[in-house]
């Protein structure tokens, strides 16, 4: 996956959701709830009516669980739904947000966004292969597109979206949904607040992540920190795109390999506990590097606990897995 918006032709198979597809093609359970039937949210559109022009959702931004995927899979046989993967301590995930809904809100029924917290859907980050979040995809006619990862700006996306819909058009995908008991713009669009100007140094460093120069955004963060010490947007910023550089050019697989080969080389755990946050896997990389602090002295320690507080700043000091983690940390040190 890159930060190049595909053609419509290179729309074809990107990620592997067999697992989930298969499960919701699987006839419903008695008892259970199809999608379009009661308790999903969507309701049917009249007898006979392929495009899904009378179909109608609770809105066109769906949260999206590893268990209501069912729902998205069969949406997507109607109109193409566009896959948002974030987390909320994700900085790019937060300039991203508000450009997908402004353009889901803009295409009036045309396209659905379905959002996908990364911390609480493992099954859905594994099946897309989110090595990094923000990760966009598609879903059209039940199949993946994969798109883009990363931020990019409203013009990128709006050809993203472009190039879906003439993908959709080409697979027989091209209905339209109305949200239930109010206009799709007006029930996206209303309320929804432009996003704020970035400051220079951090707009410099958002612009650079894009053209994929991690090491302009890194002294770009820099720069803003030694500005402001307390410009907590710089600090993990900077986290943020040091676990990009880091993770820059290597696979998920070779990194796993060197950590299962070398359990006690701090070096090798440090970087899958880098893919397993850039995953959303928060526990599984405090788990992995905290049971090692114990265990090693000098420099090595030391690269543990400066990791460690890395992480701490990119999620969040107050979210209850850095809390906890924290405390952990400072009775292996202390």
């Amino acid at each position: 996956m890159t930060n190049v918006p595909p053609t419509p032709s290179g729309l074809r198979g990107a990620v592997d959701l067999s697992s989930l597809v298969d499960r919701a093609q699987r006839p419903p359970q008695p008892g259970g709830a199809a999608a379009g039937g009661p308790g999903s949210g969507v309701a049917a559109g009249a007898p006979g009516s392929e495009t899904g022009a009378d179909l109608t959702v609770p809105s066109l931004v769906l949260d999206v669980t590893d268990q209501t995927f069912q729902d998205v899979l069969q949406l997507s046989t109607i109109v193409p739904v566009i896959v948002d993967i974030w987390a909320e301590w994700c900085g790019p995930c937060k300039q991203l947000s508000p450009i997908l809904e402004q353009l889901t809100a803009e295409y009036d029924g045309r396209v659905l966004l379905a959002k996908v917290d990364a911390d609480t859907n493992p099954q859905l980050v594994q099946a897309f292969q989110a090595q990094s979040i923000p990760t966009v995809a598609a879903l059209i006619g039940g199949r993946p597109l994969g798109l883009f990862v990363g931020a990019l700006p409203e013009a990128q996306v709006r050809d993203v979206y472009e190039q879906v819909l003439a993908a959709a058009a080409e697979n027989g995908v091209s209905g339209r949904v109305t949200v239930d008991g109010a206009a799709p713009a007006d029930a996206v669009e209303q309320g929804e607040p432009e996003p704020e100007p970035l400051p220079p140094h951090h707009q410099a460093a958002y612009d650079a992540i894009e053209h994929g120069d991690y090491a302009t955004a890194i002294q770009e963060y820099k720069t803003a920190i030694a500005q402001d010490p307390h410009d907590q947007m710089a600090v993990a910023g900077l986290a943020q795109v040091s676990l990009l550089d880091r993770l820059n050019g290597r696979t998920a697989d070779d990194i796993r390999a060197a950590a299962a080969a070398g359990p006690s080389d701090v070096q090798a755990q440090l970087a899958v506990a880098d893919l397993d946050i850039s995953g959303g896997h928060v526990d599984d990389a405090f788990g992995r590097l905290l049971d090692l602090v114990p265990t090693v002295f000098g420099d090595e320690r030391e690269a543990l606990r400066v990791r460690l507080v890395e992480y701490f700043e990119l999620i969040g000091t107050e979210d209850p897995r850095v809390v906890a983690a924290r405390r952990r940390l400072a009775s292996a040190l202390y």
